[in-house]
């Protein structure tokens, strides 16, 4: 397990950025959470639309609680505690796939610029592959694997058992690897930045 925790090296952290930016994924490396905290809410337009997806990085840095809860921004979250489920559940689906921002992470970053997100239920990959006009994510650099294969194992044999553990506490019912989003080019001009954090975030 220890082996899909480690940061990347200095090389192939140089390396994994240079591809990311040759395929429309803008990067930017940061040293700590709070610095990655800070630079997407300087991305971040007050009073914008913004949705966080469900993300252990984005809980650990304070991420999350500064955009649904201070008020600076017009939150999907905040939307969807004063709606009901089993009636508005269709407005709720269209609103989740294309809010004007979105923030979250990713389960691995290939170092010939690809990146891959797991989901269970899949509810935020519309917005990442399309939907949303602004995707964020913030990445810790333990994430960098060095080809698609790779990445695959680290989703099958580490994120995976993270984070069916996290969802049995928090939701009663384990996760799976029902559907997988790869990204490989990002073809609209600065619709996607990753912020590439040197330390290790989340799973």
């Amino acid at each position: 397990m220890s082996q899909w925790n480690k940061l990347a090296t200095p090389k192939s952290l140089i390396k994994t950025v240079k591809v990311l930016k040759a395929n429309g994924i803008d990067t930017i490396v940061v040293e700590s959470g709070k610095q990655a905290k800070q630079k997407v809410l300087e991305l971040l337009p007050k009073g914008a639309e913004v949705m966080t997806m469900t993300s252990v990085t984005l809980d650990t840095i304070g991420l999350a609680h500064e955009i649904n809860e201070s008020g600076n921004y017009n939150s999907v979250e905040q939307k969807f505690m004063g709606m009901n489920r089993e009636t508005q559940g269709l407005e709720m689906q269209k609103m989740g796939t294309a809010p004007e921002w979105v923030v979250g992470s990713v389960h691995a970053v290939t170092q010939d610029g690809q990146v891959l997100i797991a989901s269970n239920s899949g509810s935020q990959l519309p917005a990442y592959a399309y939907g949303s006009s602004h995707v964020i994510w913030v990445v810790g650099a333990q994430k960098i694997v060095k080809n698609l294969d790779r990445g695959m194992r680290r989703i099958r044999d580490y994120t995976f058992r993270l984070e069916d553990e996290r969802a049995k506490k928090a939701y009663g019912v384990g996760s799976g690897i029902n559907k997988i989003l790869i990204i490989n080019k990002e073809i609209i001009p600065d619709r996607i930045t990753l912020i590439l954090v040197n330390e290790v975030l989340g799973f």
